[in-house]
């Protein structure tokens, strides 16, 4: 590994600067923060000003020479977000629900790739299939950080992280009951309560539940759910907080997602489009079911004014059983109607626990204002998976006959080798210089990581990875403010390759430059950025015998996010535009075709996979506040542009070996009305108004995904 001392001269410069800063903290004034007011929300609770994923700590989004897009509950609800993948559908660089409907888990795309989930600022997911999808309505916000984010985070993904914060207890008393019914047989009610007690009103306490019995777009494939999530907060003096907050979920669902061939979908069939309500597993056996149990301790401690630590740590339980039937290879049978399946049975599970304690510190020196965080975070999570697999009966997609499959898999076998403990252990720094109208950011992270099999005797993989951030904004006094920014990510790739010999993390990095503008005596937030993003490293198989880690995934792109509030009219718009590219060492289509190499065939120079070029959105929601108080109308628009199937195609002697797909670009309108009388709320919310039947992205392995049709909600909500 390079030395730190070479690679990272800025960062250490300006880290040493901070520390040193603190040892005289005792012959500095202190900050007087009552001259300064952070408003963190607009009136209506729509816009969000402040951002605390983006550097651990509260900072105006104006401030941040990175790209974060906040979602408040209000946005959230005014959306009528049913899922988390619903409620990023209109933020700039994100494609949310790239694999269409989906029951399973909440999919999208920032910045091209597969972002991570973190909620409350620490990781949620370890492993795949093992764990409930987190309810919008247990949540405050959800905050988006785009970029390479493992300075703050340790390793992840080069696009970006999803962090959902969730609803905590508050200094008031107040609730709201929430009841709704839609097609597809929905039927949810909710609760929402807060609650302060004690002699000086130090305890409180809130209670967030669901119950949800609901079928989906997809036969005979139900979306029930029953959450609880409980907090308490107790103001043990002026200077300490601590909070605990459980989350205890059950999930009843099965495999909403199809996996239907080309043929059919994206291509003519013989005999029409596959209907996009087809199920293709069996009704009475395919499930997915999955629990989880979790419980967080937060805990707040002030020194003084400019010193305090905050200390998050989570203990999670979740297990799944999945049994599902698809097609695969998924292609017709010649008679091209009828496809083969597989029956799979998955029971996972994982135990996590994850913490973060963090020291913050605040210095006023003269002119400079320092604000800095330190701190050091810690996983270890095991994930075991046992599965099952038989042959299902064929089934015909035009005229389905179900019950034919009589000798179903019953039991799943135990394998060690999906029995895996990973840890991850990293601290970091970060430094906040503010000089005048000038903000300098700078962050250094180092990571441990390791990963071993749960059996005696199992050997440890270990890897570990130096990562850094650095920024620079300037604040014009009409409110603009550009900046540029440099980020760094990483994420460990385990095992040894074929041929011998371990693999290296792949490491990404960002090189952004942007515009945030607040105009003054407005509630508007308007940010744009263009970027390049490298990911390294990337595993190509050559052969059976043999891989190399020559591949780069580069990432180019645009976006433009405006958030607007007037008196009676709100707007938020965005656009994206990316252009990504998967490079590797350049191989003649003859070496290819006699390696046999389908996977570097149509992978090598092609755009990414489920990826748009162009995303656009815009919704608007108008108060008739002059005319008839309460009444409300919201209407959306979503534009997704073609997207590819992630190959690229290839000739040999002037025949195609391979032939890219293209799938078609697609325009969908939401809309909602309320009306607010009192204590009662009543909307109506339609997604996809005119049902259009659209695909959201086809693969180059034969499968496509059918995107969410009409769906219509009506509510209720009585606040108390």
């Amino acid at each position: 590994m390079r030395s730190l001392k070479y690679k990272y001269p800025t960062l250490i410069t300006s880290i040493a600067l901070a520390l040193s800063c603190s040892a005289i903290a005792q012959e500095q004034t202190k900050q007087d923060k009552d001259d300064i007011e952070i408003i963190e929300v607009s009136p209506r609770g729509l816009i969000s000003y402040v951002s605390a994923t983006a550097s651990k700590t509260a900072v105006p989004i104006v401030k941040t020479p990175v790209s974060v897009s906040v979602l408040t509950a209000q946005r959230i609800s005014d959306l009528g977000a049913e899922t988390l993948q619903d409620a990023i559908g209109y933020v700039a660089g994100v494609y949310n629900g790239p694999y269409g409907v989906d029951t399973r888990g909440d999919w999208s795309k920032i910045r091209g790739v597969d972002p991570l989930l973190y909620v409350d600022g620490l990781q949620k997911l370890f492993g795949n299939y093992n764990n409930t999808r987190t309810n919008p309505y247990a949540l405050e916000s959800v905050e988006i950080l785009k970029g390479p984010s493992s300075v703050l985070y340790g390793q992840g993904s080069t696009g970006g992280i999803i962090n959902a914060v969730s609803k905590l207890p508050k200094a008031e008393t107040e609730g709201e009951i929430w009841a709704q019914v839609g097609n597809y047989d929905r039927k949810q009610l909710a609760l929402d309560y807060n609650t302060i007690f004690g002699k000086h009103e130090e305890y409180q306490a809130r209670a967030v539940a669901m119950y949800r019995d609901s079928g989906t777009q997809t036969d005979y494939v139900d979306d029930d759910t029953l959450m609880l999530a409980p907090s308490f907060s107790w103001l043990a003096s002026d200077e300490t907080k601590i909070t605990l907050l459980a989350n205890l979920q059950r999930n009843e669902s099965g495999s909403s997602t199809q996996f239907f061939p080309h043929e059919g979908t994206i291509l003519p069939a013989k005999y029409g489009k596959i209907p996009s309500e087809r199920f293709v597993s069996e009704p009475g056996w395919d499930k997915y079911d999955t629990e989880q149990q979790a419980i967080t301790a937060i805990v707040e401690h002030s020194f003084d004014l400019d010193t305090h630590i905050k200390f998050s740590g989570r203990y999670s339980d979740s297990s799944s059983e999945y049994r599902t039937i698809y097609s695969w290879p998924p292609k017709f049978e010649a008679d091209k109607r009828t496809i083969k399946r597989i029956a799979s049975l998955t029971d996972s599970s994982a135990r996590s626990v994850t913490m973060d304690l963090q020291i913050h510190k605040y210095l006023e020196l003269d002119a400079v204002k320092l604000t800095m965080v330190s701190g050091v975070d810690y996983q270890n999570a095991d994930t075991d998976s046992d599965r099952g697999r038989g042959v299902a009966a064929p089934l015909d997609l035009y005229n389905p006959v179900y019950g034919q499959s009589t000798e179903l898999p019953t039991a799943v076998v135990n394998n060690p080798e999906n029995t895996l403990n990973n840890k991850q252990l990293g601290a970091y720094a970060q430094v906040t210089a503010e000089v005048n109208s000038w903000v300098l950011n700078a962050a250094l992270r180092y990571d441990d990581l390791s990963n071993q099999l749960q059996t005696a005797g199992a050997i440890k993989n270990s890897q570990n990875a130096t990562t850094g951030r650095i920024g620079v904004l300037y604040q014009f006094k009409n409110g603009v403010a550009p900046y540029a920014s440099y980020s760094e990510s990483f994420k460990a790739v385990f095992g040894q390759k074929p041929q011998g010999g371990a693999y290296t993390p792949l490491e990404g990095e960002q090189v952004e430059l942007g515009l945030k503008y607040q105009p003054k005596g407005t509630e508007h937030l308007i940010t744009a950025s263009i970027f390049e993003i490298k990911d390294k490293n990337q595993i190509r198989k050559v052969s059976p015998e043999f891989e190399v880690q020559d591949g780069e995934i580069a990432v180019k792109g645009f976006e433009l996010e405006a958030q607007l509030e007037w008196q009676y009219l709100d707007i938020y718009a965005a656009y994206s535009y990316l252009d990504t590219e998967q490079d590797v060492s350049p191989l003649s289509p003859t070496e290819l075709f006699v390696a046999q190499d389908l996977v570097t065939l149509i992978t090598d120079d092609a755009q990414l996979s489920a990826t748009p070029k162009h995303l656009a959105s815009i919704w608007a929601t108008y108060r008739a506040e002059e005319w008839l108080p309460g009444l409300k109308f919201g209407a959306g628009i979503r534009h997704v542009g073609e997207t590819y199937d992630g190959s690229r195609t290839v000739e040999l002697n002037g025949q195609a070996l391979h032939q890219q797909l293209v799938t078609d670009n697609f325009t969908l309108i939401d809309m909602m009305i309320g009306y607010d009388i009192e204590q009662y709320q009543f909307s109506l919310q339609v997604d996809n108004v005119s049902d259009k039947t659209v695909i959201t992205s086809c693969l180059y392995r034969g499968d496509c995904f059918y995107g969410q049709r009409r769906t219509i909600s009506a509510n209720v909500k009585y606040k108390f």
